[in-house]
């Protein structure tokens, strides 16, 4: 098969993905660049800073998943990004209502401050259901997918299977009894910023689980590129704000080792596609 019977992507879901990426940059510059002044510039109140740039960091990942998949001319190429954006933008926007009460919609706030919020709310509600309705329609495209080119290698399945059973369970965890969670986090967690940084695993999780049903390291591409990214801006975040880490506890150590394997898994993923890349894809 040389590809010419493969699936494309289609137009608007391409589209979607850009503009999702573009999204996802501006809410990374919010907290990461500022994260110490999200009560101005944010839809929400987040402390400590860490905790903002955890999140910052997440979406400038995020811009790297949803862009590169956008460049992708198959749907298989790029169909991992799909679950991963969908599950996130719609348990976001869930966590939204349930703490309502914390976003920054009353009179006291500027201007300014109530737009970004009502943004906010606006792309989180549109978002899931466009990408529901685009994934509908790509999934009844006609053609079918390449053949695998290049399986994960049996080290690799085993590290991104315990990732993904890590992630699902503590970002499920976190969106359910984010207090229970919060008493062994590494930083310190409200029941709000327990939950968006659930929202995140989860949704890692999600990415690292359809990894392993697509089984083919040139599928894996955006992935790759997201995970590298994640590694490296979650360590920038940890060395910009050290003093906000609990660097006695036990979940500390679990952290930076989960950062390692994001690393690991990036890399590899990378280096793999370089050499065997096929010419179709």
């Amino acid at each position: 098969m040389t590809g010419a019977d493969a699936t494309l992507l289609r137009p608007g879901m391409r589209r979607l993905l850009i503009l999702a990426g573009v999204l996802v940059t501006l809410a990374g510059i919010q907290r990461f660049v500022f994260s110490e002044r999200t009560a101005e510039y944010f839809a929400w109140t987040i402390d400590p800073p860490l905790t903002a740039a955890f999140l910052g960091a997440s979406y400038f990942a995020s811009a790297l998943f949803e862009f590169s998949a956008a460049r992708e001319k198959l749907w298989a190429n790029a169909r991992i990004s799909v679950p991963t954006v969908f599950v996130f933008t719609l348990t976001t926007m869930i966590v939204t209502l349930v703490h309502l009460d914390r976003f920054h919609l009353g009179a006291e706030f500027a201007a300014a401050t109530r737009t970004v919020t009502w943004l906010w709310l606006v792309i989180y509600a549109v978002v899931p259901v466009a990408m529901a309705v685009l994934w509908w329609n790509q999934s009844r495209t006609p053609g079918v997918d390449p053949p695998r080119h290049v399986p994960l290698p049996g080290w690799l399945k085993v590290l991104t299977g315990a990732q993904a059973l890590a992630l699902l369970g503590v970002g499920a965890a976190l969106l359910v009894v984010p207090a229970t969670v919060a008493e062994v986090w590494p930083w310190t967690l409200t029941p709000l910023t327990g939950r968006a940084i659930g929202a995140w695993l989860l949704s890692l999780g999600v990415a690292a689980a359809h990894a392993l049903l697509e089984d083919d390291v040139r599928r894996l591409l955006p992935a790759a590129w997201a995970y590298l990214g994640f590694a490296v801006l979650q360590t920038w975040a940890l060395a910009r704000y050290p003093d906000d880490m609990s660097w006695g506890e036990p979940m500390a150590y679990a952290y930076l080792a989960f950062l390692a394997s994001t690393l690991v898994v990036g890399a590899v993923a990378l280096g793999l596609i370089r050499r065997t890349r096929p010419a179709y894809a």
